[in-house]
């Protein structure tokens, strides 16, 4: 097997992130960097992360995903397709001016016209049929059908400037005079590759931020990284390594902060058309048929894979093995659909029923600076899937900023993905990623994959019309019974989470994984 390497001893031989920050009050290491400054650009982890230090949503989402007001102060339901919206009067924005319902309007109107977005806003905005004026601070929605989450759907739109963003593309937000928000910050320069530097946006109507200036530097390599915080050339890092965690924890003035996450990281295998990219029949030919398609061939590739092993040996321990999207702590988790345990004669034996007795050739991919030990985990998975039956032909790992659009474009056959939860329970989740595609409709934004099966699909329809909070609960738990019976997706595990931090300070994180200034304090 192959694994494409970065250039990691350039990054780990670089001595720019070992330069003393003179010129800021708090410096942070992020492992990922954001492909675009426009907010609307990219629903990716690493882009909103950048995206809520300029911005602000609708609602508030806290550590837990507990939902809050945010820009909207209020709202309430008249009738089951109509909502009246309350915006926080005297708001500003970066550039002094005010937030009006027509930049709120704007914003839900621009979110799925993005062009070339890669993980597009659509779903957000797709219950929406109609918005109006009622005045300064009132804005209506009229929905096409009940819509009980529509409050958490739009609330996770970023509300941007008309004035400063009509008519500009996303490369147009790396300028300050366009990336103008309401958020803790204010931009001052993004070096792609490099660095983002920022101050405290001084017409910020809530708590102002600890420290006034901050510079995020990207440092994808694992051991560059560590040794940034160890040299205290920087503050804060994120995405510690499981190896690293006692390490840094029981270094002088060190500490680590560490909490569970709601992102499940995942195995995808792509039903989008007759063949799939890097599949073969055992001399290496394109195979002439796809055996994803086939539920019993993704059981069987599920069957292959030892969770445990994972999070054991490769996570040391930093992780949950998952047999579903959600989270235990989130809304919709079923605690009867659990992680496939490995029987490898079973998946054989699948595999025989299926049409596959020999199995066939597969190539596994995934990104290399996405999350701890992402390239490791396609080594491992191409390792059990050998194991398995099947015959690998290589493991890929790329950087995530070009990795991420070739998934999206449909590239991989079989490849490693994440989906991080931002709301309290799995509805988002289950529509996003396992709904059917469908563009016109604005549904399956994430279906990367292009699973579908329209007996999901209508029975999660009509469950997004129930406003009864426990009885839409119990509708979720059983739709994800019903789907994961055909494992639509290859679930592996939830991650564990570990900040490294000077001692001092604190960081006020949680199952959203952000690492964000507005929220890193001196500890009390």
């Amino acid at each position: 097997m192959k694994l494409a390497k970065t250039a990691a001893l350039a990054a780990l031989l670089s001595t720019t992130w070992l330069l003393p920050a003179w010129a800021t009050d708090l410096t942070i290491g992020r492992s990922s960097e954001q492909s675009s400054l426009d907010p609307q650009f990219s629903r990716t982890g690493n882009n909103q992360m950048t995206s809520l230090m300029f911005f602000e949503r609708l609602v508030a989402f806290g550590p837990n995903l507990e939902m809050s007001p945010d820009l909207a102060e209020s709202w309430e339901v008249v009738d089951p397709t109509t909502w009246m919206i309350h915006l926080r009067p005297g708001v500003k924005f970066s550039d002094g001016s005010p937030l009006t319902v027509e930049d709120v309007i704007y914003s839900l109107e621009r979110a799925d016209e993005v062009p070339n977005s890669p993980a597009p806003y659509t779903d957000m905005v797709s219950a929406v049929d109609t918005m109006e004026k009622v005045d300064d601070t009132t804005l209506k929605i009229t929905t096409k059908a009940p819509a009980p989450t529509l409050m958490q759907d739009i609330g996770r739109v970023f509300i941007i400037s008309k004035a400063a963003s009509e008519g500009k593309t996303s490369e147009d937000f790396s300028n300050p005079a366009t990336a103008v928000g309401t958020g803790p910050y204010k931009l001052e320069e993004w070096k792609p590759g490099e660095s983002l530097t920022m101050t405290a946006n001084p017409d910020f109507w809530g708590k102002a931020p600890e420290f006034k200036d901050v510079e995020i530097r990207y440092i994808s390599n694992d051991a560059a990284r560590v040794a940034a915080l160890l040299s205290g050339s920087v503050d804060v890092i994120d995405a510690v390594p499981p190896q690293d965690v006692k390490r840094l924890d029981g270094a002088e003035g060190l500490h680590v902060f560490s909490t569970a996450s709601g992102r499940v990281i995942y195995l995808g295998l792509s039903m989008r058309g007759d063949t799939a990219p890097g599949v073969t029949d055992l001399d290496g030919k394109p195979l002439a048929t796809n055996p994803f398609k086939d539920a019993r061939v993704r059981k069987a590739i599920s069957l292959m894979i030892d969770r445990d092993l994972i999070v054991d040996r490769i996570l040391g321990g930093s992780g949950v093995p998952a047999g579903q999207i959600a989270a235990p702590a989130l809304g919709g988790y079923n605690p009867d659909v659990t992680p496939d345990t490995p029987d490898v004669a079973k998946a054989k034996e699948l595999l025989t029923e299926a049409g596959y007795p020999n199995g066939f050739g597969i190539t596994v991919s995934s990104s290399n600076d996405r999350f701890p030990g992402d390239s490791d985990l396609a080594q491992a998975l191409g390792q059990m899937l050998a194991r398995g039956g099947l015959k690998v032909n290589g493991v890929e790992a790329l950087p995530y900023s070009v990795y991420s659009k070739a998934a999206s474009a449909g590239d991989y056959g079989a490849f490693v993905f994440s989906l991080g939860a931002s709301t309290p329970n799995s509805a988002p989740l289950l529509q996003a990623l396992l709904h059917s595609y469908d563009k016109e409709r604005k549904m399956g934004a994430f279906n990367r994959v292009r699973f579908s099966d329209p007996a999901y699909d209508a029975a999660l329809e009509e469950a997004l019309q129930e406003f009864d909070e426990t009885k839409l609960e119990a509708s979720l738990r059983e739709l994800t019974a019903m789907v994961f019976a055909e494992t639509p997706i290859v679930p592996l595990y939830w991650q564990k989470v570990h900040w490294g931090l000077k001692d001092g300070l604190t960081i006020d994180a949680g199952l959203s994984e952000q690492t964000l200034p507005q929220d890193v304090m001196s500890a009390k």
